[in-house]
C-alpha cells in the first residue's frame, strides 16, 4: 500500500493558512509598516499560540494508511522455483501459488485451487457466519483461516485487492467538520460587516481631513478590533478538554473535531456484526424431536464436535452443552472432524449397554440422507432457516438405523447493552439505523432484538434521496455502500455518526462527521474513526454525545461573546470618531484587549453548562442575530460611558481612550456572566477558572488605567463608577437575553 501521509512540516504550516491567521498576518504586516515592532511581536505570538495549540492536539491521531498496512499479513507461504517458501506478503504477484493454513491471514485476493478452509470474512464483508470455501471459490486479503488448508492462486495484490480498494476509499473520504464550517462562516460574516464599517470609518476620516498617520493608525485599530483572534484556539482548547474528560470514561477521540461533532449528530449508522452483536456464534435455539430433550440434543452434538479447536460452531455447541450436563450420554470412542465435502462431522460412541452409537452433526440436507425420513424435521429446519439462523441437524442411533434427534440454531447474539444504547440515543434525539453486510433476514432478527423497529431496505442499490426515517435496516451492504449511505444522509442535511469494527466499515467511519470504532475493532477501523472506545461495551457512544453537547455549549458561549465584542469594538470606533473627531482606541489598547479579554475569556471552556436534550447545530444566522442584538445593548453601554466622559466629565481624547477600553473590558465581563447561562445568571455557579480569569482581566485593566501604563491615567472614583455601571448593565442584560435567546432558539 503506498504511503500518502502528509509531512509533519506541511501539517504545521497549514495551521497558518486559514481566515483568522490571514487577518492576523495582515495586522502584523501593517504594524511592521508603521514600525510598531512591539505590537507586531505580540500579535505574532498570538498567531503562533493558535497554530501550536491546534497542531500539537491534532497530531496525536494515528496515520490511517499505516494502520491499514499493518492489518495485512506480513508473510505468506508461496511456491517459487518448485519449492514452498515464506516471503513477505508485499512480494506476492498475480499468478503466485500460496498456501492458506489454520490461523493465517489471507495475504492477497486469491482463487482457491484445491483443499478446503473455513474463512472468517466478517471484518471485510460484515457476514456474521464463517464461510466454507473449496476449489473454485474466491476470497480476499485480510480474511482469517479458521479451519483447514488450501492452495490458492493470487488474483490481486496491494491497492488492487478488495482490501486495497477499501483503503483507497478511506484515503479519499473527507467531510468538512461542522466546527470548521462554523469558524469560516463567522469570520466571513464579521469580515463583511466590519469591512464595510472600516471603509466608512476611513472615508469619514479622509473627508474630515485627519492626518494620514492618524488615519492609518485608526484603520489598523479597526482591523485589530475586528479579528476574533482566539476563536480557533478556543475551539481547539474546548474540544481538547472534552477529549480529556472522555478519555477518563474509556472514550479516546483521535480527531478533536469529533468531540464537537458528537453534539450535532442526529443519525447514527451502526454496523451489526461485532458492533451491535458480539461477533461470536452462540446457540440461540434447540428444537428436540419427540422422545428427546434439549440437554440430550446438545450433549450428542458436543460429542460430534472438536474439543479445543478453533471452529466457532464447535466451540459454541460445546460451551452450550457444558451448561446443560447429561449423565447418561454414550462414551466417545472415535471422532471424525468436519468434512466440507460431506458437510458433516461425526462421532462413534458406546452406550451403557455396550452397543455402538453413531452420531452425525451437520447441514440438514446432508444429515437427512443418513437418517430415517421425517416430514416434521423438514418443517422445523425450514422454519429456523427462514429466521436467519445457521441450522445444524443432529442424528444418532445404531450405524444402520439413525434418526434425527433435533436441531440446533446458531446466531451472533446482540451485545447486552445494545438495546439500552438505542433507547437512550432515541431520548437524546438521535436516530439509529443498522447498516450491515449480512443477509436481510439475519439483520432483521437482530434489529428487532435490540429495539430497532422499522422497514428493511430492499436488496440492491441504495435508493436515491434516501432518508434515515425511510428504513431501520440496510442489509447486504458492501463497504462502498456504507460509504455512499453516509454521504446520502449528509447530502440530506444530517450530521452522521458511524459505528463499526471492521475494515469494511473504515470508509464510512472516515466519511462520517464522527466515526466510532468499538474496542474490538481492527486497526483499520480504529485509525479511520474519530473516536475509539477503549473499554468493552457501547456506553461510550452516549458518553461522547453528552460530553460533546457540554463542549458545544461552552464554545457557543465564547462564540456569542467574541462575535458581539468584535461588532461593538468596530462600531464604537466609528461612533467615537463622530463624537470626538479622533480614534477612541489605539492599536496598543486593542492589543491589550486582545491579550486580556480574548485569551482570558478562553476560561469559558471550563465553565459549568447545561447540555441540550436534542442535537445541537451551528445556526450561524441565529448566532449572528443574537450577537448583534446583545451587542447593541453592549454598544449602548459603551457609548453612554463615552458620552458621560466627553460631555459631563470633559475629558481629553487620551483619557477618553482609557475610559473606552475600560468600558469594553468591564462591559465584556458583564456580558459573559449574562449570556453564559441560557436562563438567569445565578442558575449555575461559574468555575473557579472563569472567576479567576475575570478577576485577572479586571485587575489588569484597572491597574493599567489607574497607574497610566500604556494609557492615560484615570482617578479611582471614575473607575469605581464605571465598574458599578457595568454591574447594573449586566443585571439588565440578564433579563433581556432570555426572550432574545428564546425567540432565536439559542439553547
Amino acid at each position: 500500500m503506498p504511503d500518502t501521509s502528509a509531512h509533519p512540516l506541511r501539517n504545521a504550516l497549514s495551521k497558518f493558512w486559514a481566515p483568522v491567521p490571514w487577518l492576523l498576518e495582515a495586522a502584523i504586516a501593517l504594524q511592521l509598516m508603521l514600525h510598531k515592532d512591539l505590537e507586531a511581536a505580540v500579535i505574532a505570538g498570538l498567531l503562533v499560540f493558535n497554530a501550536a495549540l491546534a497542531y500539537f492536539q491534532e497530531s496525536r491521531a494515528q496515520a490511517t494508511l499505516t494502520a491499514l498496512k499493518s492489518r495485512l499479513a506480513l508473510n505468506a507461504s508461496v511456491r517459487r522455483d518448485g519449492a514452498w517458501k515464506t516471503v513477505p506478503a508485499a512480494e506476492l504477484v498475480r499468478g503466485d501459488l500460496v498456501k492458506l493454513s489454520l490461523g493465517g491471514v489471507v495475504a492477497a485476493d486469491v482463487h482457491l485451487i484445491d483443499g478446503s478452509v473455513l474463512l472468517d470474512q466478517s471484518m471485510l464483508t460484515g457476514e456474521s457466519l464463517p464461510k466454507e470455501a473449496g476449489a473454485g471459490v474466491d476470497t480476499y486479503a485480510g480474511a482469517l483461516v479458521r479451519r483447514g488448508e488450501a492452495t490458492a492462486e493470487v488474483t490481486a495484490t496491494g491497492v488492487h485487492t478488495k482490501f486495497g480498494r477499501t483503503a483507497e476509499l478511506v484515503r479519499t473520504a473527507h467531510v468538512v467538520s461542522s466546527q470548521q464550517k462554523a469558524v469560516l462562516k463567522i469570520v466571513r460574516n464579521l469580515a463583511i460587516f466590519n469591512g464595510v464599517v472600516i471603509l466608512l470609518i476611513g472615508a469619514y476620516a479622509y473627508f474630515h481631513s485627519l492626518p494620514w498617520s492618524e488615519i492609518v493608525s485608526l484603520l489598523l485599530t479597526s482591523v485589530l478590533a475586528a479579528i476574533p483572534v482566539a476563536l480557533p484556539a478556543t475551539f481547539t482548547l474546548a474540544t481538547a478538554l472534552g477529549a480529556r474528560a472522555l478519555a477518563k470514561l474509556g472514550v479516546l477521540p483521535t480527531r478533536l473535531s469529533a468531540v464537537d461533532e458528537a453534539a450535532t449528530i442526529d443519525v447514527l449508522c451502526s454496523d451489526k456484526t461485532g458492533t451491535l452483536t458480539r461477533n461470536e456464534l452462540s446457540v440461540t435455539s434447540i428444537r428436540p424431536m419427540p422422545g428427546f430433550d434439549e440437554a440430550h440434543v446438545l450433549g450428542l452434538a458436543a460429542l460430534a464436535s472438536s474439543d479445543g479447536g478453533q471452529d466457532s460452531v464447535d466451540v459454541a455447541i460445546r460451551s452450550a452443552s457444558s451448561k446443560k450436563p447429561v449423565a447418561d450420554l454414550p462414551k466417545l470412542t472415535k471422532f471424525v472432524p468436519f468434512d466440507p465435502a460431506k458437510k458433516t462431522s461425526e462421532a462413534t460412541a458406546t452406550d451403557a449397554k455396550g452397543g455402538e452409537q453413531r452420531i452425525v452433526k451437520g447441514a440438514f440436507s446432508a444429515v437427512t440422507g443418513l437418517a430415517a425420513p421425517s416430514p416434521a424435521a423438514s418443517g422445523i429446519a425450514d422454519e429456523l432457516e427462514k429466521q436467519g439462523f445457521r441450522v445444524l441437524a443432529v442424528a444418532a442411533g445404531a450405524p444402520t438405523s439413525m434418526q434425527i434427534v433435533g436441531f440446533i440454531a446458531l446466531s451472533d447474539p446482540p451485545r447486552a447493552e445494545s438495546t439500552s444504547l438505542i433507547s437512550e440515543l432515541k431520548t437524546l434525539g438521535v436516530r439509529t439505523v443498522m447498516v450491515t453486510g449480512d443477509a436481510p433476514a439475519t439483520a432483521a432478527i437482530v434489529a428487532h432484538a435490540v429495539g430497532l423497529e422499522g422497514a428493511v431496505c430492499p436488496p440492491g442499490p441504495i435508493p436515491k434521496d434516501v432518508k434515515p426515517q425511510d428504513f431501520a435496516v440496510f442489509a447486504s451492504i458492501l463497504p462502498e455502500g456504507k460509504y455512499d449511505l453516509v454521504k446520502a444522509f449528509q447530502k440530506d442535511g444530517h450530521t452522521v455518526g458511524m459505528c463499526g469494527d471492521g475494515a469494511n466499515d473504515a470508509p464510512a467511519l472516515r466519511q462520517a462527521q464522527i466515526g466510532i470504532a468499538v474496542s474490538t475493532a481492527t486497526d483499520v477501523a480504529k485509525s479511520a474513526a474519530g473516536v475509539v472506545l477503549t473499554e468493552a461495551g457501547l456506553g461510550g457512544i452516549v458518553a461522547a454525545v453528552k460530553e460533546g453537547r457540554i463542549t458545544f455549549q461552552r464554545i457557543l458561549t465564547y462564540t456569542l461573546n467574541s462575535v458581539l465584542k468584535k461588532i461593538v469594538q468596530v462600531l464604537l470606533l466609528a461612533i467615537g470618531l463622530v463624537m470626538t473627531g479622533h480614534a477612541v482606541l489605539t492599536p496598543m489598547l486593542m492589543v491589550i484587549v486582545m491579550i486580556t479579554g480574548d485569551f482570558l475569556a478562553m476560561s469559558l471552556t471550563t465553565d459549568r453548562v447545561r447540555p441540550s436534550t436534542m442535537p445541537n447545530s451551528w445556526q450561524i444566522g441565529r448566532i449572528t442575530s443574537a450577537s448583534a442584538i446583545v451587542g447593541g445593548c453592549f454598544l449602548a453601554f459603551c457609548v453612554a460611558v463615552l458620552a458621560v466622559g466627553k460631555f459631563e466629565l470633559r475629558l481629553g481624547i487620551a483619557a477618553l481612550q482609557t475610559l473606552s477600553v475600560v468600558a469594553i473590558v468591564y462591559g465584556c465581563q458583564a456580558t459573559i456572566y449574562a449570556i453564559r447561562e441560557r436562563r438567569h445568571l445565578w442558575g449555575l455557579r461559574p468555575t473557579i477558572w472563569l472567576v479567576s480569569s475575570s478577576a485577572a482581566d479586571i485587575l489588569i485593566i484597572s491597574t493599567l488605567a489607574l497607574r497610566g501604563i500604556a494609557m492615560a491615567p484615570l482617578p479611582i472614583s471614575v473607575l469605581a463608577c464605571e465598574f458599578a455601571a457595568a454591574v447594573v448593565f449586566g443585571l439588565i442584560l440578564d433579563g433581556l437575553k432570555i426572550p432574545i435567546f428564546a425567540r432565536l432558539k439559542i439553547a
